[in-house]
């Protein structure tokens, strides 16, 4: 089996179990996906694999990409990533990684980027409670408060203070997410519950680290 396969988030609906329970599951276009170069450890040093989604014209890739795909035997692709192999594993550049790879995977872990929510204050971003509403408080309800110390260490902000700033758009991995269905016809894979980033995200699926 590959070491991971590259996707596309699609969204979330529902299934219905032989007993009729609804069951919530993401959607994800899962592959194909081109091997775009192998990496050994005699040449490089290391053993890994480079895999690449979503073919795209030469025209609107560097021309340093469009020359490293095509040496792979491959087209240009949006979304590239890199994986370690073991020793004992072997690709070749060109081939082609499907959904089909992960018949008989029961549990799947899933890679992504969580939504982006911008500049946020400290109560969405750390659920600060704000200010008294009354009392005095005067235009700064949703303040922070004090951060700085005082006689006591003397060190002004201490690092790691929580403040307002950006939020979202990290890396997040959802463990263990069960296979529910598997389409190779449509490359569609459908895992149970939430997968990180908004519809049109990619993702990266591999077997469960956790068994």
């Amino acid at each position: 089996m590959a070491p991971a396969i590259l996707g596309k988030k699609l969204g979330m609906t529902q299934v219905y179990d032989a007993e009729g329970h609804a069951i919530p599951v993401t959607l994800i276009q899962a592959g194909p996906c081109q091997v775009l170069q192998v990496k050994s450890r005699e040449t490089d040093g290391y053993a890994a694999v480079q895999v690449g989604f979503e073919p795209v014209k030469s025209s609107r890739v560097k021309k340093p990409q469009a020359g490293h795909a095509r040496k792979g035997g491959a087209s240009p692709m949006r979304f590239v990533r890199e994986f370690r192999l073991e020793a004992d594993e072997s690709f070749e550049a060109g081939a082609t990684i499907t959904v089909k790879d992960l018949e008989g995977v029961e549990r799947v872990d899933v890679t992504g980027q969580t939504k982006g929510k911008g500049f946020q204050g400290v109560m969405r971003r750390w659920g600060f409670g704000g200010q008294p509403a009354t009392h005095g408080t005067e235009r700064k309800h949703r303040s922070p408060g004090s951060i700085g110390s005082g006689a006591v260490p003397d060190k002004g902000i201490l690092p790691g203070k929580k403040m307002a700033g950006h939020m979202g758009r990290v890396r997040r991995t959802a463990q263990r997410l069960a296979v529910v269905r598997l389409d190779p016809e449509k490359d569609l894979l459908v895992v149970r519950g939430s997968v990180p980033g908004p519809n049109g995200g990619y993702v990266m699926i591999r077997r469960s680290v956790k068994g």
